[in-house]
């Protein structure tokens, strides 16, 4: 890149600092950030890198971790104490950020790692098509040579997996056999119908005007490398993992304790998801602690609203009572979009400070489905091209319960992520990384937190809705369970499903994809808990402190009045509100 280019965001970058050497080092940091995850960059309105992807080579990791560590040095170097408040928190956030980052380079993710779904290399260049904004033909011509390098990302994913092999780091098994499955289905699918060979532009009407045949010269150009590079790429790919590395899986200890340094990478993990220097035996009885209420809370309930008399048969119950199912995706999509809808309605009455980008409900893409989630969140893009995203997964609907909907779409959108999020992206004078990034407890914990809320703000339709708020929070509670079991006391995955097939309403299938997945995201599940649990206890501690003068809507803008901040950083700062109104 030219030494005189900058990014069109350097002054959100810095925004807010004060201190000249904080500045420096938030505005380098920034630059690390956008050139290194250029895709990234483009949804921000950077488009300086749009015609290349971040390299997967093992020199290249090197090189970044390189990077990350001198802006890591620069930031330890600073004495926080000479900070004012605000500039002190920016500090704290950043000097997190990289320490948790450099604790990851234990786990050696690139030599082992392998997922299905979204996450997947098939996933991740799918998206690019829809992710990257086209207007102009420039736009269009930057999206071919950027795609054109996927397969140089899938041969470099193939070499980090051998040295992996070679080292003794290697996936499980069922996640080997999931991402041969998804790969495997979309080859056998004809090229024209792939997600990344049907470029938006095609089809637009409502962007600049083009000469004419570009349009299709460059739609032509996209599907020519899809065809002659990507696909037998993906065949490379496939190959390699069915041939090379599903005889060396494990299928015993799936997680991270089946693998060399796993203890070391869970500690890493823990840290950069839960912000907090915790013990797996410690987050493992806090989550049989929270299953227990559960447990006894779910039992009562089925009682009142199913006439079920105990745990165990109101979990039968609404496993396999097919009356309380879906019938087809369109049902499911229907019924979101009317929680979403209610949900935009009732939030002015809890929130001072409301988003001023949409969220939207979209269907998860038939190629990630099945081994997906049962819904995500996409943030908006910074620059305001694209509005915020819920999914929802519609794949086998026979198997989606109509009880957990509601819950699910206030966790992804409103007042969940969406909320929380899109409030962030607009915050004033705040770093940009603040805005956009940030701790996986504090985001995760306020999604898990809002499911609670909801029901105060009078949106669950039903008893039976409000199971599937209390089937949520024991699978919350599980993932504590579970993820360590998993990962720091030697379980199966089948002790895993089964600990989750008997404390939660979730069906077979959603257990099936959800223990795949914190196999696959080690430490990422543990947030959730950890987070709701530190919300309502800052919350318990303002409404006892300020009694009569406590008021929700202030609360709520005082939490997300600071970004996506760190536990610790967001009991500083509810104290410090909490004095503020005392006095």
């Amino acid at each position: 890149m030219p030494a005189h280019e900058r990014s069109p965001l350097a002054a959100d970058a810095v925004a807010g600092v004060t201190d000249p050497t904080l500045s420096s080092v938030i505005a380098d940091h920034w630059e690390y950030m956008m050139s290194w995850a250029p895709t990234w960059a483009t949804t921000l309105g950077d488009h300086r890198f749009d015609d290349r992807l971040a390299p997967r080579d093992v020199a290249a990791i090197q090189r970044a971790a390189a990077e990350r560590d001198v802006l890591l040095g620069r930031i330890r170097a600073i004495d926080a104490a000479a900070l004012g408040r605000a500039d002190r928190i920016t500090h704290a956030m950043l000097r997190g950020k990289l320490e948790a980052e450099h604790g990851l380079d234990a786990c050696n993710f690139h030599e082992w790692m392998i997922d299905s779904g979204g996450g997947s290399l098939l996933g991740e260049l799918s998206y690019l098509v829809e992710s990257h904004t086209v207007k102009l033909p420039s736009d269009a011509a930057n999206l071919v040579k950027r795609l054109g390098q996927g397969s140089e990302l899938v041969d470099a994913t193939i070499a980090n997996l051998t040295v992996g092999l070679r080292a003794g780091r290697v996936t499980s098994a069922e996640k080997l056999r999931r991402a041969i499955d998804q790969l495997d289905g979309e080859l056998a699918k004809p090229l024209a119908t792939w997600a990344m060979a049907k470029p938006a532009w095609e089809a637009t009407t409502g962007i600049d005007a083009w000469p004419a045949g570009e349009r299709a010269r460059l739609a032509s150009e996209l599907r020519t490398v899809v065809s002659a590079q990507i696909a037998p790429a993906i065949t490379r790919l496939r190959d390699f993992l069915r041939e090379r590395v599903m005889p060396a899986t494990r299928s015993e200890l799936e997680g991270l304790a089946g693998l060399p340094d796993g203890e070391a990478c869970y500690r890493a993990t823990i840290l950069n998801h839960v912000g907090l220097p915790m013990t797996p035996d410690e987050l493992h009885a806090l989550g049989l602690s929270e299953i227990a209420r559960t447990d006894r809370e779910i039992a009562a309930l089925g009682q009142r609203v199913l006439g079920t008399p105990d745990l165990a048969s109101t979990i039968i119950r609404l496993r396999t009572d097919k009356a309380l199912y879906f019938t087809s995706g369109a049902e499911i999509l229907a019924a979101a979009q009317k929680a979403l809808d209610r949900a935009k309605v009732a939030t002015p009455q809890f929130f001072s400070v409301l988003p001023k980008t949409d969220c939207v409900m979209r269907e998860i893409p038939a190629y990630e489905a099945p081994y997906s989630t049962i819904a995500y969140y996409r943030q908006p893009h910074y620059d305001g091209s694209k509005p915020g995203e819920y999914f929802v997964n519609t794949y086998k609907p026979e198997t989606r319960p109509r009880f957990e909907l509601e819950a699910l779409t206030w966790h992804e959108s409103i007042p969940g992520h969406h909320t929380q999020i899109a409030i962030a992206q607009e915050l004033g004078a705040l770093p940009a990384f603040r805005k956009l990034d940030g701790s996986t407890a504090y985001v995760e914990g306020w999604a898990l937190y809002t499911e609670r809320l909801a029901d105060e703000m009078g949106l669950y339709s039903s008893d039976l809705d409000r199971m599937g708020k209390l089937s949520y929070d024991a699978w919350r509670a599980s993932r504590l369970v579970v993820d360590t079991g998993l990962h720091a006391k030697g379980w199966t995955r089948s002790q895993a499903e089964t600990f989750m097939r008997d404390h939660t309403a979730l069906t077979e299938v959603n257990i099936s994809n959800e223990v795949d997945r914190y196999i696959g995201w080690p430490g990422q599940a543990l947030a959730y808990k950890v987070g709701q649990l530190e919300m309502l206890r800052l919350r318990a501690l303002a409404e006892q402190r300020l009694g009569a003068r406590f008021d929700i809507k202030a609360f709520h803008a005082t939490v997300l009045g600071v970004g996506a901040v760190t536990l610790p950083v967001l009991g500083d700062v509810v104290g410090a509100w909490i004095d503020s109104q005392v006095q």
